[in-house]
């Protein structure tokens, strides 16, 4: 009994020990399954590699042992736990504690997938409150436009406040001129100038220019004033050949007016006591200013300006012949810049500053010379006299116009005196050679474009030989002087025209 016993506890503890330590197909065969995953963190040296668990499958619990024949497995189990050792009871303590390892990392992976989901909802809600404000915005916004839109533009009831000065601009459509009048305060929104602007049929004939419009108009008072022909101001004509100072006609006494008197009636705003204009006094004394850049004198005519003897005289020719439109509120000052500025341009225009390969002409003897044409030449001779002008100044003889002895004269013929041709002037060419110092009047573009360009010919004298302005042209000094017999006989030189022999 005592043997069988003993081989029976000694086979027991052989399979035991089997079962343990050997890797064979039979030992692994009877823990197939998940029985070792729960030995992840089980100190053993060998090689074997658990099969990977997800930490969300919940543990698979291993199945019972096979139950023994009779009592012998309580018997044998006691008999046995004694001489286990505290490495063995170790070991089998350790599934446990993996197990609880396990249940603590899904703990905290469940944790973090929480605090997941709660980030993304909080995300969900912060972009939906975000679109709902945006979406509010957009319709409180259409909304406000809409009733905008229904709503009539904002407009003045009147009455009309102070006039002001308002420029219309070369191409500016209807709505530029609305929100200019807004600007200066002659209405109170565009829209409604528009408006009234569309109702008004002459509103297509308003020309560039300055109009004087009543601020703080209603709309349709606004654009009746505009387009009202009494309403344009600084608006000046300056005809070819005109000077900047009043003459007075010998034989009549009328006052051929100036350039200087017709821009300070162009200047005039409003009527009656309210009326307020710039005097022919301040412009003249304006134009007299040694301050050139101030006056608008371009670059190329600085040094005649500087050299003119007269101050009263020295912007002569810097205004063009021609139509122009300045801003009358101005001091005189910025008008008479306006007005040389603009000139300017357009003298560069006909291509005045790469003149002078044929003539020998500085810019500003080409403009002094070309006054001369204006003065002296109809139209269809002005590239003859042109050329006649040249042809003097290059044999160095005495150009010898009536015209530059007139010039400084107040009283004025065509028939000019011994006394007057003998006055020694800066101007008078009868008593000096070459060109005057400045030009002797507003040329046209198309005197200035014959003296850039003269005609060809061997031409020194001319004679105006009747009324009708027929000019006879010549080289020969005694021809010359039987064209001046037949002037005399026709009467030409007793005449109030501006020509005679030369």
């Amino acid at each position: 009994m005592t043997d069988r016993w003993a081989r029976a506890e000694e086979l027991f503890r052989q399979r035991e020990a089997d079962r343990r330590y050997r890797r064979d197909d039979r030992a692994w065969g009877e823990y197939e399954g998940d029985e070792y995953d729960r030995y992840d963190d089980y100190d053993d040296d060998t090689t074997v590699i658990p099969r990977y668990v997800d930490d969300e499958e919940e543990e698979p619990t291993p199945p019972p042992p096979a139950p023994r024949r009779g009592g012998q497995r309580a018997r044998t189990t006691q008999a046995e736990a004694p001489r286990r050792s505290k490495g063995e009871q170790s070991k089998r303590a350790r599934p446990e504690r993996s197990g609880r390892s396990q249940r603590g990392k899904r703990s905290r992976v469940a944790s973090r997938k929480a605090a997941e989901r709660k980030k993304r909802r909080r995300n969900l809600w912060f972009v939906a409150g975000v679109f709902v404000l945006l979406f509010t915005g957009a319709v409180v916004f259409a909304g406000m436009k809409l009733i905008g839109g229904l709503a009539p533009p904002k407009d003045y009831a009147g009455p009309s406040g102070p006039l002001v000065v308002v420029q219309v601009h070369p191409g500016d459509t209807s709505q530029q001129i609305a929100s200019t009048m807004v600007d200066r305060g002659v209405v109170a929104s565009t829209g409604a100038f528009f408006q009234a602007a569309v109702r008004n049929s002459n509103m297509s004939t308003v020309q560039p220019g300055f109009y004087a419009i009543p601020s703080q108009s209603p709309a349709a008072e606004a654009v009746s004033a505009l387009v009202s022909k009494s309403s344009r101001v600084g608006n000046l004509v300056v005809s070819e050949g005109r000077l900047l100072h009043d003459q007075h006609d010998m034989s009549t006494g009328g006052r051929y007016d100036g350039i200087y008197r017709k821009i300070a009636e162009a200047s005039c705003i409003g009527t009656g006591a309210n009326q307020k204009c710039v005097t022919y006094e301040q412009l003249d004394a304006a134009g007299a200013s040694l301050d050139l850049a101030a006056l608008g004198v371009p670059a190329w005519a600085l040094q005649g300006v500087k050299d003119c003897p007269d101050r009263t005289r020295q912007l002569e020719g810097l205004i063009a012949a021609g139509t122009w439109d300045f801003d009358p509120s101005g001091t005189p000052e910025q008008i008479l810049r306006q007005l040389v500025t603009a000139s300017a341009q357009s003298y560069e225009s006909t291509g005045l500053l790469q003149s002078g390969a044929d003539t020998k002409l500085t810019p500003y003897q080409t403009l002094v010379a070309a006054s001369l044409v204006e003065r002296e030449a109809k139209p269809q001779d002005m590239g003859k006299v042109a050329r006649v002008i040249v042809n003097r100044l290059r044999a160095d003889q005495m150009l010898q116009f009536d015209s530059t002895v007139n010039y400084t004269l107040d009283r004025t013929e065509v028939a000019t005196t011994d006394a007057d041709r003998a006055q020694e002037t800066a101007w008078n060419t009868y008593a000096m050679r070459g060109l005057p110092k400045t030009p002797i009047a507003a040329p046209s573009l198309n005197a200035l474009r014959a003296m850039e360009n003269p005609e060809a010919g061997p031409w020194l004298y001319f004679v105006t030989v009747d009324k009708q302005g027929t000019t006879l042209f010549t080289d020969d000094y005694q021809e010359h002087l039987r064209l001046i017999a037949r002037a005399q006989r026709s009467g030409i030189l007793d005449s109030s025209k501006d020509s005679g022999g030369r």
